[in-house]
């Protein structure tokens, strides 16, 4: 799973650095900036919830797992813009792994 990550963050880099906006998704998104980019991850968002909801209701994931895939896809692209990538989050669930989930939640103050 992983390995699926790493080549995905080094297209997402590719694209932004050298992608052509007229031919690359990433690129264009890159290129309209942050608030084009947080609409996407909201869009995805919502999209997200809706497939959870039908999947509870007829037992298909199908959708919601393509959901989840734009939904994650477009984080991605997100965190690319904002300099950093995927590992570093797999690195703050890798150290959260060993905290209760209620003590991790406390130790932020949410």
């Amino acid at each position: 799973m992983k390995e699926v990550l790493e080549q995905l963050t080094e297209v997402l880099e590719q694209r932004k650095a050298e992608g052509n906006p007229e031919k690359s998704y990433v690129a264009q998104l890159h290129q309209k900036g942050m608030n084009k980019i947080l609409e996407k991850v909201g869009e995805e968002s919502v999209e997200t919830i809706i497939a959870a909801k039908d999947a509870e209701q007829s037992g298909k994931v199908d959708l919601l797992i393509c959901e989840t895939a734009d939904l994650w896809f477009h984080s991605m692209v997100m965190l690319s813009h904002l300099g950093t990538s995927a590992e570093a989050v797999l690195e703050e669930l890798a150290r959260r792994f060993d905290l209760s989930g209620l003590e991790e939640k406390a130790s932020r103050g949410k």
